[in-house]
């Protein structure tokens, strides 16, 4: 049986983005195992049985092992792991939350993950995004869904300075927002 070649949604987008001059970086990140997991009640028995306690403050996330978990609402996560496959980490966290009537599905195919690094961060996500992205509202540790140009997005905040911001987007858009980035990162590749 021939092996699956997996590749990545934005390989072709790999030179403008090292290209791409000035105060803003912009990296797709590698595929990482992702899994939604729906739960009514966080408690210390959940958060010992997945060995991480889950953000139960709106738009947080925290790290968890080699992923992070991300709020996504009331009673919904996104929990991912560098270091586990998607069904290494589906069955970890099924078995960790079904006895409190929980669920975990392997999303890992439907988000792309973008890094945006650079003093200008905040100015090029401005031109496409309406929430406030200052540091004292949007620091490490935050997160948002949000609209992003035009395609959905969850924001991950990775430092107090706001330098430095992942960008979830579903695979299918992950095109379109890259160019979308490459545009609106041109107006701030020069300091002023």
């Amino acid at each position: 049986m021939a092996e699956l070649l997996r590749t990545h949604p934005l390989e072709a987008w790999s030179t403008a983005f090292a290209d791409l001059p000035g105060t803003v970086a912009v990296t797709a990140e590698p595929f990482v195992a992702t899994v939604d997991v729906r739960l009514g009640t966080v408690d210390a028995a959940v958060s010992a049985a997945l060995g991480v306690g889950l953000p139960t403050a709106p738009n947080t996330w925290v790290p968890a092992g080699s992923g992070r978990a991300v709020w996504l609402g009331p009673d919904e996560w996104l929990l991912t792991s560098t270091d586990e496959t998607p069904e290494e980490l589906e069955a970890r966290v099924r078995s960790a939350v079904l006895p409190f009537g929980g669920s975990a599905t392997d999303v890992s195919a439907q988000r792309i993950g973008l890094r945006l690094t650079g003093a200008r961060v905040r100015d090029v996500l401005a031109t496409g995004c309406s929430i406030d992205l200052h540091p004292r509202v949007f620091g490490r540790g935050s997160s948002a869904q949000t609209t992003l140009g035009q395609a959905g997005v969850v924001l991950l905040g990775l430092s107090d300075t706001g330098d430095d911001v992942a960008v979830l987007v579903r695979s299918s858009f992950a095109g379109y927002l890259a160019d979308w980035l490459l545009d609106a990162a041109l107006e701030f590749t020069h300091d002023s």
